[in-house]
């Protein structure tokens, strides 16, 4: 075991392990440093994502949506079941085994590219210096050309209206392993993590409750879209209210008792359990970053130049802990693209105008590039069109018509500057959308471009269809109004 290398990594999540293993395929020395203790008090590489966010959260996602389906839509396809029993305790072993086989396949990815794993705390010591305290055994010291800080970020509490317990009150990791369904269940925000969340115990038998103070849903959603999804979900059974804010969480031995500020008046909610969802902050506390000189901004996010840079020499920061979209996949591409930079490649970027985002409800929403509205307000004469899923043939078969494509394109280029769409698998669909605009491609491009027939990816062409009044599929919208 060495103590000195080109790279050390202090952080084993999706920033930190992706920039390790690419940093040693290209021929540097590298060891990452991971803290993350599981339930059982079992050390895995991974993270939040891999260990209690991202892929335990899907997971269990697919196997309520497949109880939802058997409950209400199984007879449809002439598939009768008498009676769905749910089983959550084998739910949650699946859950948790996806996890293990995932985070237990990093260490052979380290393993198979030469990257040192080491299981402990990292924190800065000085220019170019790591300490490293070891899960078992002594503290030593670690010396290396650069350092890279990718220690991820945390659930947001609310310390003052409704702290975490552990078990009434939860954070999104909590949230995963409830032992039964709750009767009612309350959800603090209403963003990407606390829809999905809700969603998941939802279908499988919550009366679920979700107060989010803003008063627009999914703002950074196209109107269009996201008002659609409101009314999905509305239909589906969960309470979203918008414009409530929670004043304070009184938990008593069999409940929460919530108030909350709705249109100036006073209104209160009990549940069973509480979910708080109003976002994360970045793990950047015992690092060590002041004393290295390492600049935070004031909400504790590490500051970096576009090259990753943080402010003291040889320190790089990539991933939730430097701001932006908290997103696995851009986490990935920064420490990639830094590997990258720092064995020696130039011109290699993240591009920040295609960055996909995804909401795994069901119907799925997924984005990328500018709404009409951010289009608009950026100056941009805009051309919209859209298309629905009800008029898809393989929507249909699925039975999972619901939701709409909508494409927003440039009037003078006739370059596509954002796709957003809400329906069933758009996950899979927004990657064509996101091709589109690294590519620079224009709605032409896109509308001369052959779908198969029959699949989802048929409403995607006709809503850039529609843009130009194409659509062969789908009703145009009449032009000059």
């Amino acid at each position: 075991m060495s103590d000195s290398y080109d790279v050390v990594v202090i952080g084993g999540g999706p920033a930190g392990y992706p920039c390790a293993i690419r940093a040693a395929q290209l021929g540097l020395s590298v060891a990452c440093i991971d803290n993350w203790l599981n339930r059982d008090g079992g050390h895995a590489f991974g993270g939040t994502c891999l260990n209690a966010g991202c892929i335990p959260s899907k997971a269990l996602l697919e196997s309520s949506e497949l109880y939802h389906r058997a409950q209400h839509e199984f007879a449809t396809h002439g598939i009768n079941i008498s009676k769905a029993s749910l089983d959550l305790a084998a739910m949650q072993k699946r859950k948790n085994d996806i996890s293990g086989q995932l985070t237990g396949g990093i260490r052979t990815l380290f393993k198979a590219n030469g990257v040192e794993g080491l299981p402990g705390t990292g924190s800065l010591a000085g220019k170019g210096k790591v300490r490293y305290e070891p899960m078992e055994g002594e503290a030593r010291e670690l010396s290396a050309k650069h350092i890279v800080i990718a220690t991820g970020s945390k659930p947001v509490e609310l310390k003052k209206i409704a702290p975490f317990d552990g078990d009434r009150v939860v954070d999104s990791w909590g949230a995963l392993d409830f032992e039964s369904v709750p009767k009612r269940l309350g959800v603090i925000g209403a963003g990407v993590i606390g829809v999905e969340l809700g969603s998941v115990w939802s279908r499988l038998g919550a009366e679920v409750t979700i107060l989010e103070a803003m008063p627009d849903f999914l703002p950074m959603v196209d109107q269009a879209v996201s008002k659609d999804s409101l009314r999905q979900f509305g239909k589906q059974g969960m309470d979203i209210k918008l414009g409530a804010k929670v004043t304070g969480a009184k938990v008593m031995k069999s409940k929460v008792s919530l108030s909350y500020e709705l249109k100036g008046e006073e209104q209160s909610l009990d549940v069973d359990k509480l979910i708080v969802a109003v976002g994360r902050a970045p793990n950047t506390d015992n690092l060590g970053a002041e004393e290295a000189g390492v600049e935070r901004d004031d909400r504790g996010f590490v500051v970096v130049d576009e090259n990753y840079r943080s402010s003291a020499e040889g320190v790089y920061a990539v991933g939730d802990v430097i701001g932006g979209q908290m997103l696995a996949h851009k986490a990935i591409e920064e420490g990639v693209v830094l590997a990258e930079q720092l064995a020696g490649h130039k011109g290699v970027a993240v591009n920040y105008n295609a960055v996909p985002c995804v909401i795994y409800t069901s119907p799925e929403i997924a984005w990328v590039g500018m709404s009409e509205k951010q289009a608009t307000e950026a100056g941009f004469e805009v051309k919209t069109g859209q298309a629905p899923f009800a008029a898809n043939g393989r929507a249909k078969a699925l039975e999972m018509t619901a939701g709409m494509v909508r494409v927003i394109s440039d009037v003078k280029t006739d370059r596509i500057l954002g796709v957003h769409m809400s329906g069933p698998y758009v996950s899979e669909l927004l990657a064509e959308a996101v091709l589109a605009l690294e590519y620079g491609a224009t709605t032409e491009d896109v509308a001369l471009t052959m779908h198969s027939h029959p699949t989802l990816s048929e409403t995607l062409h006709e809503a850039v269809l529609s843009v130009d009044g194409l659509a062969i599929h789908a009703v145009n919208k009449k032009r000059g109004k």
